[in-house]
């Protein structure tokens, strides 16, 4: 499946197995290309990239969400001014959302701009922070607070190299797909719920993408509607940081949800996290929190814009300040 994302610069979102033993098909590599990986991502994956580009230039990050930090970012800009890239190269982010947020900031910033292009190995970065543009790094322990909207060339999905995820990444991975079907998708949750979603794996993908690509044509900065997609964010994002790498981002997020829904999308929810041994609440305090929700993106005049699930496949906007949020998280524990 072709899925373009029509923007002011339209690219096209290749979803299709076995598309990484063809990425020159999909992908501009005839220049130096910068192929950025991480540890824990297969090499044979990057291996496979760089063999297709005229000039490889391949860094490997540590993998873990600590790498996305101001030293990689710098070292990555090194790489690419000691290697002569000029404007006409592209650097290929292969791998999960990690070197996606760092590899596109990295991009955006090198000569104010070079050809990008996004090639997700994990579950979640096939279906959320692959598409749509948002890049970032972490600093001073608060989580893609600087970054930028950039937005790939194109991206290049192969579900089978899902058969090298472990379980643990897989299910957080599926965590967002959940989340986007609970604010926008009745049918797919439903279909979450039942569905054999190793072996459906590519339809879930798929219609996925479909939501995520449907609100960012929409809003693609994040204006008003691309909110949506960060039901569960707020608190999930302040239990990522508070964890300090100890759990998933898909894994916060899904705790995240169960405090900005209704009492009965959380019975929804929780029966479906179980189901995939997704958390269902923290231990973290509300103290312990405050400090990561009061510096979250979305904060405006002292309340934070929230998203509201009363009902799976719809959704509200709701402004709170962070200690409303943490009232209720402390509630919903």
């Amino acid at each position: 499946m072709i899925i373009p994302v029509n923007l002011d610069e339209k690219y096209d979102v290749i979803v299709e197995n076995g598309a990484l033993d063809d990425a020159e098909k999909h992908l501009n590599l005839n220049r130096k290309v910068l192929v950025l990986t991480d540890d824990g991502v297969p090499e044979m994956y990057a291996e496979k990239v760089a063999k297709k580009c005229e000039t490889p230039v391949v860094v490997t990050l540590k993998h873990g969400e600590e790498s996305k930090n101001f030293d990689n970012f710098k070292h990555i800009l090194s790489v690419m001014l000691e290697n002569s890239f000029s404007r006409k190269d592209c650097v290929v982010a292969v791998g999960g959302g990690v070197v996606g947020d760092i590899g596109g900031f990295a991009a955006s910033c090198y000569m104010r701009g070079v050809d990008f292009y996004n090639v997700p190995t994990t579950l979640l970065s096939m279906v959320d922070s692959s598409i749509g543009g948002k890049t970032a790094i972490d600093f001073m322990g608060v989580k893609n607070v600087v970054g930028s909207f950039y937005q790939p060339k194109a991206v290049v999905v192969d579900p089978r190299v899902l058969s090298t995820l472990d379980d643990r990444q897989f299910y957080a991975g599926l965590a967002e797909s959940i989340k986007m079907a609970a604010t926008s998708d009745a049918s797919l949750f439903e279909f979450i719920e039942n569905a054999d979603v190793k072996r459906d794996v590519k339809e879930i993908i798929e219609r996925s993408i479909l939501i995520k690509k449907a609100v960012v044509e929409k809003d693609e900065k994040e204006e008003g509607l691309r909110k949506v997609l960060n039901f569960g964010h707020t608190v999930g994002h302040a239990i990522e940081s508070a964890e300090q790498g100890r759990l998933l981002h898909g894994e916060c997020v899904a705790t995240g949800m169960l405090y900005a829904c209704s009492d009965g999308v959380k019975t929804r929810l929780e029966y479906i996290m179980t189901k995939f041994g997704l958390p269902v609440r923290t231990e973290k305090t509300a103290a312990q929190l405050l400090p990561y929700i009061t510096h979250d993106k979305k904060a405006s005049g002292g309340k934070i814009s929230t998203v509201y699930v009363d009902e799976i496949g719809s959704f509200k906007f709701i402004d709170r300040t962070a200690e409303e949020i943490l009232l209720i998280s402390e509630k919903k524990k």
